[in-house]
């Protein structure tokens, strides 16, 4: 039977979303082909009829997630004023919803330690969205230089990130916990602090 395009694609596009939740619950090498084929409703042996390989697969899939992350936070952002942007992503990210649902969450805590021992070529796909991400969060960072926006977003994404991961470590107890209100409010003082050209200035003014 032969089927049209845009049911190949409908297709492609369900394997990829449902390999991109079991991957950040299993792991880049904790589930195989069959099993994400199976999940699909297909058959191990189609796989091929729309992925060259298994790493074509992780890359898409990953690229997948984190396209979803920075979506989740533009819908955030537009709900918020320029300067507070950039924490409301933090709170929502540094939650206890995201920390015990890592197959719905972002990529980097679920997947960073993994991606950075895969070939180069996964590794510069999941560098570029990583750079998305840091320039999206360099943007929701007003008044301050872009260099300086820029690095700020580095250390909030990586605090955000590195909580998340130590959170998930130490499982849902009062360790876990503490490791994530810790980090929240490192980030939301970060998100919050403002650039020391800023604060010069108003102490001038006043």
């Amino acid at each position: 039977m032969r089927y049209s395009r845009e049911h190949k694609q409908e297709t492609h596009d369900r394997i990829v979303k449902k390999a991109s939740v079991r991957l950040r619950e299993k792991g880049a090498h904790g589930i195989g082909v069959a099993d994400l084929m199976k999940e699909a409703g297909l058959t191990h042996g189609g796989f091929y009829a729309h992925f060259d390989s298994r790493e074509a697969l992780v890359i898409e899939a990953f690229g997948y997630a984190m396209d979803r992350s920075m979506e989740h936070w533009r819908k955030l952002a537009g709900e918020a004023a320029p300067e507070k942007r950039l924490a409301l992503i933090a709170e929502s990210y540094l939650s206890t919803l995201h920390r015990d649902n890592p197959g719905h969450g972002c990529s980097i805590p679920s997947l960073g330690a993994e991606i950075a021992r895969e070939s180069p070529k996964t590794r510069k796909a999941f560098a570029g969205k990583l750079d998305e991400m840091i320039e999206m969060m360099t943007d929701y960072i007003p008044n301050m230089p872009r260099k300086a926006a820029r690095k700020q977003a580095i250390a909030t994404l990586a605090t955000m990130a590195g909580t998340v991961l130590l959170a998930r470590i130490a499982g849902s107890s009062e360790l876990s916990d503490e490791v994530l209100k810790a980090g929240r409010d490192s980030a939301l003082d970060g998100a919050k602090r403002e650039p020391k050209a800023t604060a010069a200035k108003k102490a001038k003014q006043n």
